[in-house]
């Protein structure tokens, strides 16, 4: 997780907008950032998607239609998010929530090179349907 700086504005103002799948947060310093749910959800600070050290990140593919379904105080510094996928470890500080506006588009850039380098994609993968035993 972002350490908390002192730096960093505080925001006042968190609202979610479900149509458009995009948290739009307000920052004390005048910025608003309007961050995509899938780009939170794919730039999760929890460690199931950073690994527990550089180099074992993993690539989150097929989330192009998650969405946020609940938001959670934590403390004064942070909120943490409940995805549609039903992933809910990562805890996103006001620090890192700054710090993503500020370089989403880079940051966006550089997750769709990985896709493609990976041959993935952000399209959500069918269901596998389970071949079934034919009756008697």
């Amino acid at each position: 997780m972002a350490g908390l700086s002192k730096d960093v504005p505080s925001p006042t103002e968190i609202k979610l907008h479900q149509a458009s799948k995009v948290l739009e947060i307000s920052f004390a310093d005048g910025k608003t950032f309007r961050l995509p749910c899938e780009f939170l959800r794919v730039y999760s600070p929890s460690a199931e998607v950073r690994g527990h050290a550089p180099g074992q990140e993993v690539l989150q593919v097929g989330k192009k239609d998650v969405t946020i379904t609940h938001i959670e105080p934590v403390g004064n510094y942070a909120i943490q998010l409940t995805f549609s996928d039903g992933h809910d470890t990562g805890i996103y500080s006001w620090d890192l929530l700054y710090e993503y506006g500020l370089h989403q588009e880079e940051m966006w850039q550089r997750y769709l090179q990985r896709l493609e380098e990976a041959g993935a994609s952000r399209e959500p993968q069918p269901a596998q349907e389970v071949p079934r035993p034919k009756g008697k």
